[in-house]
């Protein structure tokens, strides 16, 4: 369930995403300057005042913001809060252009080598999770240069999930898994700008679930 909160902490990530104020993200969308502000958040009696749906749309309008975008938004704040720093705990983490480097990864997609980094990461990042940074803009709107994805090479993968593949030619990318068969598997790009991808299975070396982003 969305709480009040989430969806407020919501609209000021996609505000600081973009560089803006609250204040100048409400003016953006068309709205006025002061819907957004803190001071506008509770009624004058104290109980919650949440924005419309038709601000909202306005707000993805004016920021290019996908649903998607900002529903993974609501639930990344939602579990920042959940999370206590005393629970935070290090994975390894890497570049998406090292990744695609050999050493790095054993045969099924678990980290191995040496020249891995670490980062403090919320407490629900299991064992065998790793951190890939993104690195360019091939995957907006979703994953912007700089985000942070957590993986887990362990996890079952199926239809529609997020996902990081790697090519037996050293690519590395963040897809969508569209469709796997015996013989083919289907990655849908997360930027419209960039085509699907079709591969053989032979030719896909692993594939690992994105579990969670730090945008």
């Amino acid at each position: 369930m969305l709480s009040h909160e989430q969806v407020w902490a919501a609209i000021d990530a996609l505000a600081e995403r973009h560089s803006l104020s609250a204040s100048a993200l409400a003016k953006r969308a068309g709205l006025d300057s002061t819907a957004f502000n803190k001071s506008k958040r509770l009624s004058v009696d104290g109980r919650p005042r949440w924005p419309s749906t038709e601000s909202l749309a306005k707000v993805m309008d004016a920021t290019g913001a996908s649903v998607i975008e900002f529903f993974d938004l609501l639930e990344q704040r939602a579990f920042d809060r959940a999370v206590p720093a005393a629970r935070r705990r290090t994975v390894p983490l890497l570049g998406f252009a090292q990744a695609g480097a050999g050493g790095f990864f054993d045969d099924a997609g678990f980290p191995a080598g040496e020249g891995w980094e670490q980062i403090e990461m919320p407490g629900g990042a299991e064992d065998g999770a790793y951190a890939l940074q993104v690195q360019g803009d091939s995957m907006l709107p979703l994953y912007r240069d700089g985000d942070i994805l957590i993986v887990r090479p362990d996890t079952a993968v199926r239809k529609g999930d997020r996902v990081v593949a790697k090519t037996r030619g050293g690519e590395v990318m963040a897809k969508i898994l569209a469709t796997r068969t015996d013989k083919k598997i289907v990655l849908e790009s997360l930027n419209p700008e960039h085509a699907d991808r079709v591969f053989d299975v032979v030719d896909v070396e692993w594939m690992a679930r994105i579990v969670w982003a730090s945008q």
